[in-house]
């Protein structure tokens, strides 16, 4: 695949350096054509995660974002609890319950 690419870089190039192309791309009607075509796949694909995202949010799933949030939030949480207990001397141990042997 690099090759077809790397292919693709030269030819390119090469119609770049061609005087007849160097003076279309100077319009500026073309300019604004090429950077339309550009733009096009990053467009679709932000269509696409706002469709699937309004999907998502009408069958009541978590959306991909809303889990990022969420996991991020239980990082925190988890980081402020480990601060505090090491800032409380260590693990409080809480009481046992005795058991009475006929569970």
């Amino acid at each position: 695949m690099s090759s077809l690419k790397k292919t693709l870089m030269q030819k390119g190039m090469k119609l770049m350096s061609d005087p007849r192309v160097m003076k279309m791309m100077q319009d500026e009607r073309v300019m604004k054509a090429v950077m339309a075509a550009m733009s096009v796949p990053g467009k679709a694909q932000s269509i696409a995660k706002e469709q699937l995202e309004n999907v998502a949010k009408a069958m009541a799933l978590a959306t991909e974002s809303e889990v990022k949030d969420l996991r991020r939030t239980v990082r925190k949480l988890e980081e402020e609890l480990s601060k505090m207990k090491h800032a409380d001397g260590g693990e409080k141990s809480a009481p046992k319950k005795k058991s009475s042997g006929a569970e």
